[in-house]
């Protein structure tokens, strides 16, 4: 078994048998961590890990200027003079907000390096070259150009309305993809180069730019009469400004796990307190099954959500339409998949068995019980692993393959998400299956206690839908119009809400009651029952800090009225 090797110079991975290698970025994005850390040593720079993430507080606080303007700014941050300092811009998060001051100074030898013109390094190394709306504004894509010129896509998605507002982002990875998926644009592409952590992270910057100025536009001058009605609303109190990327989902191009040391440190960043500071259940990888970097993924970062892009229930059908599918079976890929999703119990019942055991016979044991139900529910609260299906006309949407896929996910409490098919430019003439037909699919999976979603499709009028993504020059030249049936389409849960929404067996498995849900209050019954659900992980900690405090009170209270009265004798 062959699987690819990755290196900071964005070497791609050999999956496909031939190996392709971008040259390193030149000058390189400073967001990349582990090439500022090379080039500091290699010029005998001793800088520690404190003061570095210092530097990229610092740099988020100030939406990733170039260099120049970054220095301008520390310094005058420095000396307090914040009469010409601009505000602090949307990317701040609850630990970068701190006002007009630096949280920690940087050493002198890391800002004569920074202030260098030679030390080959830029904030942003990529722009966006072009980008498309979709014409219900909800989704853009990104068409962003690296410094070889290689073009990669990434898409904005945004969900706005009275039960809350948040933008999600779908990055790639790499520029085309080796696993050669026969429904997938990306595929035909073939590989051409991994990213680096720093271009990774560089299209959550573009991202999150665009969708500020969006807010200031929306929110100028010109429209106070509108802002004055949200203000006065009710109905609108408490709905986050959509201003910046609250989720990201590695679904774009290429393989993530092809590229794993480039994704992992982007990963890290994207939940690093003093940049992103995003919760790790908020961040999604994605991976067609390459079983080794999945397990070491799950010793790395056990926090981080795992979709398995999975699209057939057996090994024949799935080695059809996945190429790299007979390497890794179908049963390994699951094992592996629930390993990850059970994680910290695994850890925690191994620790306590070591101490059982080494307290009665002096050695520990890796020995684990076989999980129960409820210790499945409760971690799949936790975290989420989900398996990624698409819906293709044909031997894979039959519901002898939607009860194999039950049986798959039996008693594991995954999440399945239904992907409808987008079309695409790929040589076989591939179909999506009615809305019906899909809605009785999900019900036979449901039934086995796994909780299926259709996934909402977002910005195929753009391409920028599910396995819709290739960078073709072309596509700006291509109109935006496209002819629609006009049908009206069914209310269907997206992608994020599938990984957030707590394991619920009556409201998971049942798809019917959610519509009539829909139907009968105009909200979505799976919807509102996540954000109730979504309080229940709280709750025992508001309880438990209820009681302390109402204790301490009633103490504080006693001790008091006893002081005082022995005062008086």
């Amino acid at each position: 078994m062959v699987e690819g090797r990755q290196d900071g110079n964005g070497a791609a991975g050999a999956v496909s048998g031939r190996r392709t290698r971008r040259k390193a970025p030149s000058p390189n994005s400073i967001l990349d961590k582990r090439a500022l850390r090379k080039a500091l040593d290699d010029r005998g720079i001793e800088v520690s890990a404190r003061h570095l993430e210092a530097f990229y507080q610092c740099l988020h606080r100030q939406n990733y200027p170039d260099l120049p303007t970054f220095l301008e700014n520390y310094h005058r941050h420095e000396a307090k003079d914040v009469s010409k300092m601009p505000r602090v811009g949307p990317l701040k998060n609850n630990v970068s907000q701190k006002k007009n001051r630096n949280k920690l100074q940087l050493p002198k030898v890391l800002l004569n390096f920074l202030a260098d013109e030679d030390n080959g390094f830029e904030t942003v190394t990529s722009r966006v070259a072009h980008q498309k709306t979709s014409g219900d504004k909800s989704t853009t894509k990104l068409a962003v150009q690296l410094h070889d010129g290689q073009l990669v896509e990434s898409v904005i998605m945004r969900y706005n309305n009275h039960n809350g507002s948040r933008a999600s982002l779908c990055v790639s990875s790499q520029c085309g993809c080796a696993m050669g998926c026969t429904f997938c644009a990306t595929g035909t592409m073939g590989l051409r180069g991994n990213l680096t952590s720093g271009e990774i992270l560089e299209q959550m910057v573009h991202a999150d730019r665009i969708l500020a100025r969006e807010w200031e536009e929306k929110w100028s001058q010109e429209n106070e009469s509108e802002r004055a009605n949200i203000n006065t609303d009710k109905s609108y109190q408490g709905v986050p400004k959509l201003d910046l990327v609250r989720n990201v989902v590695f679904m774009g191009m290429g393989e993530p796990l092809d590229n794993y040391s480039n994704v992992v440190e982007a990963c890290r960043s994207l939940v690093n307190r003093t940049q992103w500071n995003l919760a790790h259940g908020r961040v999604t990888v994605s991976t067609v099954g390459l079983v080794s970097q999945i397990r070491k993924l799950t010793n790395e970062l056990p926090e981080i959500n795992l979709a398995l892009s999975l699209h057939a229930p057996n090994q024949d059908a799935r080695t059809a339409i996945v190429p790299t599918a007979s390497r890794y079976p179908i049963k390994t890929l699951i094992q592996a998949l629930d390993e990850h999703m059970m994680a910290y119990l695994k850890k925690r019942k191994k620790e306590e068995a070591a101490k059982t055991i080494r307290g009665a016979t002096g050695t520990g044991s890796d020995n684990v019980e076989e999980y129960t139900a409820a210790e499945r529910i409760k971690e799949s609260t936790r975290r989420r692993a989900m398996i990624e299906y698409v819906m293709l006309e044909g031997e894979t949407s039959s519901f002898e393959c939607a009860h194999q896929l039950g049986k798959l996910c039996e008693n594991r409490h995954l999440v399945v998400n239904l992907i409808p098919y987008n079309s695409t430019n790929v040589k076989d003439k591939l179909r999506c299956p009615s809305w019906d037909h899909m809605q009785q699919f999900r019900d036979i999976v449901a039934s086995y206690g796994a909780f299926c979603t259709i996934r909402k499709t977002m910005g195929a009028d753009i391409d920028s839908a599910c396995g819709q993504l290739i960078t073709l020059q072309k596509q700006q030249q291509k109109s935006e119009q496209k002819d629609g049936d006009g049908s009206a389409t069914p209310p269907v849960r997206d992608i994020e809400d599938s990984m957030d929404f707590p394991e619920n067996t009556k409201s998971s498995t049942s798809g019917p009651k959610r519509e009539k849900g829909v139907e009968k209050g105009g909200v979505d019954k799976g919807r509102r029952n996540q954000q109730d659900d979504g309080k229940h992980a709280v709750d025992p900690w508001i309880l438990s800090l209820s009681v302390a405090t109402s204790l301490s009170a009633v103490c504080f209270v006693l001790a008091t009225t006893i002081y005082l009265k022995r005062s008086k004798r």
